[in-house]
């Protein structure tokens, strides 16, 4: 294949072209090619050289020819002899002056026959295209548009041959336009004669002269060859790169070949040659060194894998039912994706077979019994979505299909971008870096729409689900935040960040996600990209520090190696709770990251918060003890109450004094992950008999459904059976993730820590609705027996025990429902919440001592009654 098609290949079966050989590798990789009978050269792929067209250029130094403002005197005679053409070739580059919209004549070619033998005309139409139109024999062909009225250099070609009257248009190294039958009609075909007049930036109304303004050139011209025969693309492509074809060239550009007037301006200028240059790396396997050799040229060549991509690429093969490629085959009746990515044949590739295979694929994809596929699977569809996107779409092709293939293609990337694949994606990280690849994926695919545009029609939208293209003269893309965003977020080598934000003296950085939609933009000139400046605003779901960040991909290495994201030329404009708006001084992929903090203390603020905790827990804890006992010593009658209020005040008591000792144990890892499990299990504890303590309350003063005894059977269970159960579980499951890294606690980073959030938010939901409905009734039998006592009493003295009613509950059940724990929910907001917070729960068995013990009416009976005793 020739370079161009050889770099191809290898990057369809996620590989790329060989890298040149370093040092001693030269000889072993020559005798390696011996002995697979590989003779002459193979191509190569340069290290650090991107994988698409290089951007290196010619510095040429030419005479440039300046016509200036339209005139009917200015001209330029070429002084050539010309022979009778039956074949012909004419290519120059030029600027074109974007002034005026009237008919300029680039150059003209008179005989005494015909005076318009071979000529060359163009205008700028309304839309901003030159539009040019080629005359042989005096027959007009129609004026098509062929490159952008930019002031910028444009390179073009015109071809035309005596046989069927076959001619084409050139610019910038495409075929803008071609057809046949551009001859007199009604008679055989004739060359073009010779001995003619060969004009330049004029329309010869008579042989050599009779200029008229109007259809005069303005602008710039130079590097004007003529051949007698028609040059080949690959030819073509040699002389836009400003090197000269020799064969059957019939005039070079040349100062002393040109009759200037003496109005025309001729300067010598530097030229800077848009076209690549033509010769490509190759490896000489019997000399063992190395060469050039044009790209176009048909050569062997060798797809080089990364070891790790290679494996995997084998593992995947291996482990594959091939029940979609097999599938898929069957549907289409023809090989539409081979079994083996390493054995498959070049495939004819073309509009019409892409449009049946992807058709095909989409329909299987769609109706597959399990939706998730095989790490192969998606090998499979990727390697034909790379094979569609470089697609060459030729003349004339029905545009139709070429739209229906642009829907296709949209809907198979929205099919593998599901939930469901995010495991698939992951498996195969080492050959697609991530599912950013499917972007560049399209950002092909978006340009094989071109020929869909038209002056009638100067907007495509393609769109399924989540996934858009929409090509206009901007070109845009968009991945919905539920299409990409988990793909992203599970394939870490792909979450490779520059320039991040570092922390501040509040805040600990976590993690930076992508936290919207991915877009993609490029403004096109004439079909070519361009950079430019752009402004966008992206919504997103949480509010947290968010940045703009542009994605580049890794070209030089591999473009399935994915990349990475950069704030390079990016800034952000303004920053909402829900949307950010972003300005960047180039067009390329385009996301917002948000970056997940926690709250950072200040040393101070630890070290006051962990003072205030070590106090308030061990005057808790005390407070705790001291009531435990007292509801032991002093004879307290049993019942459910009791009972229930000295499981809690043990659980409490037990997991406070643990609290205070963990900050000693952090050091040593066994006691540390001990502490961190007695931790979880008691204070589980706490909170179960805080619940039950809430059940309890809710059968005695709400409603009453089953006997005491069965009752205290089911607290039991509660109280310590849930506790144990959900630790034994979460040690089972998580026990490696099980200790944060800091301290003697749950991770905060997993998802362990929900293993006591879970079940403590649920507890307290339930405590604050039996808090309600006991309030309701405490506060209803307030009114009615007030009612009843004093039925006369006044409105104030009646509102103030509505007020007592509503307030005694709360002040005496907050404790031991534990809703006061609902602060903790706010400590990440503010350090004045951790404060409150601590504070609050710190002194939690001090409260339970002063309401249940000192204030108990039950304790103090008791007491008295071991008092009267003693006097006894």
């Amino acid at each position: 294949l020739d370079w161009w098609h050889a770099d191809r290949y290898c990057e369809q079966r996620f590989a790329q072209l060989l890298v040149e050989p370093q040092g001693n590798e030269q000889d072993s990789f020559s005798k390696l090619l011996h002995s697979h009978h590989i003779r002459g050269s193979v191509w190569l792929n340069e290290r650090g050289g991107v994988l698409h067209k290089p951007k290196r250029r010619r510095n040429h130094i030419v005479p440039v020819l300046v016509f200036g403002d339209k005139t009917d005197t200015k001209y330029v005679k070429v002084l050539s002899d010309f022979p009778a053409l039956p074949a012909v070739t004419a290519c120059a580059h030029l600027q074109w002056d974007t002034r005026t919209q009237e008919i300029a004549t680039v150059f003209s070619y008179a005989v005494p026959a015909f005076i318009n033998e071979f000529q060359l005309r163009g205008f700028v139409d309304e839309e901003g295209f030159v539009r040019f139109a080629l005359i042989v024999h005096e027959h007009h062909s129609p004026y098509l548009p062929v490159f952008r009225a930019d002031g910028q250099w444009h390179h073009f070609c015109v071809t035309w041959q005596q046989e069927n009257g076959t001619w084409a248009i050139y610019a910038d190294g495409k075929r803008r336009a071609s057809a046949s039958g551009l001859c007199a009609v009604g008679s055989a075909p004739q060359a073009i004669y010779g001995q003619g007049t060969f004009i330049i930036g004029q329309d010869q109304d008579s042989l050599g002269g009779s200029f008229k303004e109007k259809e005069s050139f303005s602008g710039n011209i130079t590097d004007l060859h003529i051949w007698q025969k028609v040059l080949s693309m690959e030819q073509i492509e040699k002389v836009r790169s400003c090197w000269v074809v020799e064969q059957d060239l019939l005039f070079r550009w040349s100062s002393n070949a040109l009759e200037v007037e003496s109005t025309v301006q001729e300067v010598t200028a530097q030229f800077l040659c848009p076209g690549p240059v033509e010769e490509c790396r190759v490896f000489e396997v019997g000399s063992s060194g190395f060469g050039y050799a044009s790209c176009l040229q048909t050569l062997p060549f060798i797809c080089l894998y990364r070891k790790d991509a290679y494996w995997q690429l084998k593992k995947a093969h291996l482990e594959s039912s091939h029940s979609l490629v097999g599938h898929v085959n069957m549907l289409a009746e023809r090989t539409v994706i081979p079994e083996s990515i390493f054995t498959s044949d070049v495939q004819d590739m073309n509009l019409s077979v892409a449009l049946g295979a992807l058709d095909v694929l989409a329909t299987v994809l769609k109706e597959r019994e399990t939706s998730v596929l095989e790490p192969s699977d998606l090998l499979s569809v990727l390697q034909l979505l790379k094979q569609v996107s470089d697609v060459e779409v030729q003349e004339g092709e029905e545009l139709k299909m070429l739209e229906r293939l642009g829907q296709y293609y949209v809907e198979v990337i929205e099919l593998i971008l599901e939930e469901q694949n995010i495991e698939t994606w992951s498996s195969v990280s080492q050959v697609i870096r991530g599912p950013m690849a499917v972007v560049e994926l399209c950002d092909r695919m978006v340009s094989l729409l071109a020929p869909l545009l038209t002056a009638g029609r100067t907007k495509i939208m393609v769109q399924h689900g989540n996934v858009g293209l929409h090509r206009v003269v901007v070109k845009n893309m968009w991945f919905g935040y539920s299409s990409l965003q988990r793909c992203l977020s599970s394939t870490g080598s792909t979450a490779v960040f520059q320039n991040t934000a570092a922390s501040d003296g509040g805040q600990k950085y976590l993690s930076t996600v992508v936290g919207t939609a991915v877009i993609s933009a490029a403004l096109l000139s004439d079909y070519q990209e361009i950079s430019t400046s752009v402004r966008y605003r992206l919504q997103h779901h949480v509010q947290v520090i968010s940045m703009c960040f542009p994605w580049v991909f890794l070209l030089h290495v591999s473009p399935d190696a994915g990349g990475m994201w950069s704030t390079a030329g990016c800034s952000v404009v303004t920053s909402l709770p829900d949307s950010t708006a972003c300005f960047c001084n180039h067009t390329t992929n385009f996301a917002v990251l948000l970056q997940v903090y926690n709250m950072q203390r200040t040393t101070k603020e630890e070290l006051t918060l962990q003072t205030l905790t070590f106090i308030g827990c061990g005057v808790s804890f005390c407070a705790l003890i001291v009531t435990f006992i007292l509801f032991l010593a002093v004879g307290v009658p049993k019942s459910e109450r009791t009972t229930v209020h000295k499981n809690l005040i043990f659980a409490l008591a037990a997991a406070e004094a643990l609290l205070m000792f963990s900050e000693l144990a952090k050091t040593h890892q066994v006691v540390c992950f001990m502490i961190t499990a007695f931790l979880h299990l008691f204070f589980m504890a706490a909170f179960s008999w805080m619940l039950v303590e809430g059940l309890l309350l809710w059968s005695k003063v709400v409603a009453v459904n089953m006997s005491e005894d069965k009752r205290m059977k089911f607290y039991y269970v509660t109280g310590w059976g849930f506790p144990v159960v959900i630790v034994a579980v979460t040690l089972a499951t998580s026990f490696d993730k099980y200790v944060a890294d800091t301290h003697c606690w749950l991770n905060i980073q997993t998802n362990v820590i929900w293993a006591f959030v879970g079940p403590v938010l649920f507890i307290l939901a339930v405590n604050t609705f039996v808090l309600f409905r006991v309030v309701m009734v405490t506060v209803s039998s307030a009114r009615r027996r007030s009612k009843m006592l004093t039925p006369n009493s006044s409105l104030e003295n009646q509102i103030g025990i509505q007020i007592w009613a509503t307030a005694k509950p709360i002040l005496v059940l907050l404790p031991v429902l534990g809703l006061t724990w609902v602060c903790g929910v706010l400590v990440h907001l503010s350090v004045i919440w951790a404060y409150v917070f601590i504070v609050l729960n710190s002194l939690q068995g001090l409260y339970i001592f002063l309401v249940y013990a000192v204030y108990n009416s039950e304790v103090r009976n008791a007491i008295q009654r071991m008092k009267d005793k003693k006097k006894a």
